[in-house]
């Protein structure tokens, strides 16, 4: 990989509803705005050079990649290390909610009900990162969620990981090259190796 364009998806069902959405098992659409935004997508990525898709188990991200990639025979690949995390008992509840709780608790906690810390959601999209930057093929639309993303993007600056971060525009693509997201990747190891909030 040279270069990765790192794109959360379009408006869904249930991020409208500011509802979280961790289980690919659950099928949220995309909502009639979130189309228009896969639409406007297309349009952005209509001269890029691109060799290969990446998207999550999620709907959301398959149908913004299916419109933004229409007419174009583009390999896809579902890399679920990009999934977005999981949420335990605050699966379809409101993201307030659960950003109450985020905000109290550790990064090594995990959240009730749930499988997986925040600290744990890291390490995996470090893997993912990792793999991107292994991939063969040069230039790579990377169609994801917005906190796998803001957490390259912050990394890629030298920020790490917060209780809770500032959401990632939908259907935006933001590039990174191969150095800014191995930069990324390196910086949120180190933090996962001894995870802690920063005051």
């Amino acid at each position: 990989m040279k270069r990765a364009l790192l794109t959360r998806h379009a408006e869904s069902a249930a991020s409208v509803d500011g509802r979280t959405s961790g289980d690919p098992r659950r099928r949220v659409p995309l909502t009639e705005a979130g189309r228009e935004q896969a639409h406007a997508l297309r349009e952005r990525l209509a001269h890029e050079e691109l060799e290969l898709c990446v998207v999550t188990e999620f709907l959301r991200t398959q149908e913004t990649a299916d419109i933004a990639l229409e007419g174009r025979d583009l390999p896809r690949l579902v890399l679920p290390a990009l999934d977005d995390i999981r949420f335990g008992d605050y699966e379809g509840r409101l993201l307030a909610d659960y950003r109450v709780w985020a905000r109290a608790h550790g990064p090594e906690d995990v959240v009730p009900g749930g499988d997986e810390s925040r600290a744990d959601a890291v390490r995996r999209y470090a893997g993912a990162f990792r793999t991107l930057i292994g991939r063969p093929e040069p230039s790579i639309l990377v169609v994801a969620h917005s906190l796998p993303i803001r957490y390259a993007l912050d990394a890629a600056e030298g920020l790490p990981p917060r209780p809770a971060v500032a959401q990632v525009p939908y259907a935006e693509p933001f590039p990174l090259d191969a150095e800014e997201l191995s930069r990324a990747a390196a910086l949120l190891e180190e933090w996962a190796a001894a995870p802690s909030w920063q005051p």
